[in-house]
């Protein structure tokens, strides 16, 4: 049960039922709201700042969904987020990353399921998400692996964002709903 009292998939508060109406109808009108949302919803500033970061990082990035799927699942292992990596698998697996990657990520070094550019991109995960940030030698694979500075920006910032998604999510102690319930991996060292 999560530190704060969630709200209802309903709402009574007209703030709050405008941001899951919003949810809604970017989502289908039967969109069940999840247990993040109805959290962020008892503070309907921060949920719609919430959104109005998260939604464009989602929806109109420049670089590949499927990499930034597999960046934001890397994280969520690193972090220990059950939540993020149950949300987000069904994510990964419509933008075209394979059932043998998913199971390769705790030990994503070791390998060959991966191409170099995926390993890039995984590396900044790693980095980004254990802290304190990417490296200028990841930086700097990144522009060799054809990144330019605005795909950079975004994965930098795709990372950055999931980081405070598992903080958040942790610290609200949010668990995976029912029909989420994927056990997440344990990471192997490296």
């Amino acid at each position: 049960m999560p530190r704060v009292e969630m709200l209802p998939q309903q709402p009574q508060a007209s703030a709050a039922r405008a941001l899951f109406d919003q949810v809604r109808n970017a989502k289908g009108p039967d969109f069940p709201m999840p247990d993040l949302y109805r959290v962020l919803g008892v503070a309907p500033p921060m949920f719609k700042a919430w959104l109005d970061f998260a939604w464009p990082l989602r929806l109109h990035a420049k670089t590949s969904r499927k990499l930034r799927e597999l960046l934001i699942l890397r994280g969520a292992l690193v972090s220990q987020t059950p939540y993020e990596w149950a949300h987000h698998l069904p994510m990964a697996d419509e933008a075209g990353v394979s059932a043998a990657q998913v199971e390769a990520l705790p030990a994503w070094r070791q390998a060959d399921c991966f191409d170099a550019t995926e390993r890039v991109v995984l590396q900044l995960a790693d980095e980004v998400t254990a802290g304190p940030g990417a490296s200028q030698d990841t930086i700097d694979a990144l522009r060799r692996a054809a990144f330019d500075d605005e795909q950079i920006v975004e994965l930098v910032l795709t990372a950055s964002f999931y980081v405070c998604v598992s903080r958040f999510l942790n610290s609200m102690d949010i668990r995976p709903e029912a029909g989420y319930e994927t056990p997440l991996p344990s990471v192997q060292p490296d």
